[in-house]
């Protein structure tokens, strides 16, 4: 008896251990490459079947006053700003489980900010362009200021995120190239589940080769 308490009391410990390490942190944040060498895309954002589902911001190419292709970027490609919508969305609630997101984010400034949200628009992390690269510059043509960022999800993390907001009070915050790796993770209730299938199998070998009687 006193086994089977241990094994249910190490099966509740797991269940909060995975719910206390929830994170989100840069995993790698490198110098972008002309072309593009990065992570292979899900979202390029050149075609509709290549851009997630969006609110506010702008679908863009080209550079302008008010928006500059990421050093690497082909095509169209993600900006928020003054002039494409101060904040933009990017739903991606049709993904299970993430474990990590990557994107290219373009001449980075220190008015960009990324934020993770879950389906209730609480924010799990912000990061500045600071964050990224200090100083945030925002030179377009530098690929120093280019970047792939790289974002690791931990923990409870893994599932509550649903949403990537992008806001920026100038012009601009541009990204492309936007990567999703997503998994199947154990909920931390399937994590104990298992400890403690994993403990009454135990108890059962142990007490059929001791010769106790079994336990229904």
């Amino acid at each position: 008896m006193r086994k089977f308490v241990l094994c249910v009391a190490g099966a509740a410990a797991l269940a909060l251990s995975q719910a206390s390490n929830a994170a989100i942190v840069i995993g790698t944040n490198v110098a972008g490459t002309n072309p593009y060498s990065g992570p292979a895309p899900t979202f390029t954002f050149d075609t509709l079947a290549g851009t997630p589902s969006l609110t506010g911001g702008a679908v863009v190419s080209g550079t302008s006053a008010s928006h500059a292709q990421p050093f690497g970027s082909t095509g169209s490609y993600y900006s928020v700003g003054l002039n494409d919508g101060t904040t933009g969305v990017i739903d991606l609630s049709s993904f299970a489980d993430i474990s990590s997101i990557s994107l290219l984010w373009g001449s980075i400034d220190t008015y960009n900010t990324l934020q993770f949200l879950d389906s209730a628009n609480n924010v799990l992390a912000t990061f500045g362009g600071s964050t990224i690269i200090n100083p945030a510059v925002g030179n377009q043509s530098d690929p120093s200021t280019n970047r792939v960022v790289t974002f690791l999800l931990t923990g409870t993390d893994v599932t509550a995120f649903s949403r990537l907001r992008l806001t920026s009070n100038s012009n601009a915050f541009e990204i492309d190239n936007l990567a999703i790796n997503p998994i199947l993770v154990p909920e931390p209730v399937s994590w104990v589940l298992m400890l403690l299938g994993f403990c009454g199998l135990g108890l059962s070998i142990r007490r059929h080769r001791s010769g106790l009687p079994q336990v229904a």
